[in-house]
């Protein structure tokens, strides 16, 4: 894995549209670059959300986000589509871009060993070097530090027009949800004993 003061290894990938995306386009800029594991899973959309809403920001601070996984172009066009993401996803199947970053190898979940992404951020600076990296990253917080790290902070908490988020329902709010059951009223039952009276 490259480390800070090392030269960013190039790259050259399709992003979700189809174009063709190198580092050196965008020598002069700050790059972040971020690998994640698969599209469309809870981090995973909670990170490029949170990257998507600080787009702005990161933007003033010289920067441009790339999110990196090894989904095909397809399957990141409907990721970026659906969440309204508003930079490019690079698609690298054949891993190229992830081994020499070295963030593809073995991973264990539950006792289970499997080949996988190590969510790891890359933040690379004008001249195409490592400036600093985050390791087995932790999603909340994390585009605080990486904006911490251009030297600004996170803008006032606003959402991309038209834009979903994951929403998640608390108990306390499940609870008051569920329907009461449904009980016969005193009155009706006392009028049935009248009745039933009456009619013998």
């Amino acid at each position: 894995m490259p480390q800070a003061g090392d030269q960013a290894p190039a790259f050259q990938l399709p992003d979700q549209d189809g174009n063709s995306v190198t580092l050196a386009q965008h020598a002069g800029k700050h790059v972040v670059l971020y690998f994640y594991p698969k599209d469309d899973t809870p981090g995973c959309t909670t990170e490029a959300c949170n990257f998507r809403d600080e787009h702005s920001t990161l933007q003033g601070a010289g920067a441009v986000v790339l999110g990196v996984s090894a989904d095909s172009v397809d399957r990141h066009r409907k990721f970026a589509s659906k969440y309204s993401l508003n930079f490019p996803l690079l698609a690298d199947p054949e891993h190229r871009m992830l081994e020499a970053y070295g963030v593809w190898g073995e991973k264990s979940l539950y006792g289970r060993k499997f080949e996988g992404i190590t969510r790891t951020t890359f933040l690379i600076g004008p001249d195409g070097r490592v400036k600093q990296v985050w390791p087995k990253v932790k999603v909340n917080g994390h585009v605080d530090e990486v904006l911490g790290a251009l030297g600004t902070k996170a803008a006032p908490a606003k959402k991309a027009a038209g834009a979903k988020t994951v929403k998640k329902t608390s108990p306390a709010k499940k609870a008051v949800a569920k329907k009461a059951p449904v009980r016969k009223s005193t009155a009706k039952k006392g009028a049935s004993k009248v009745a039933a009276r009456a009619r013998r």
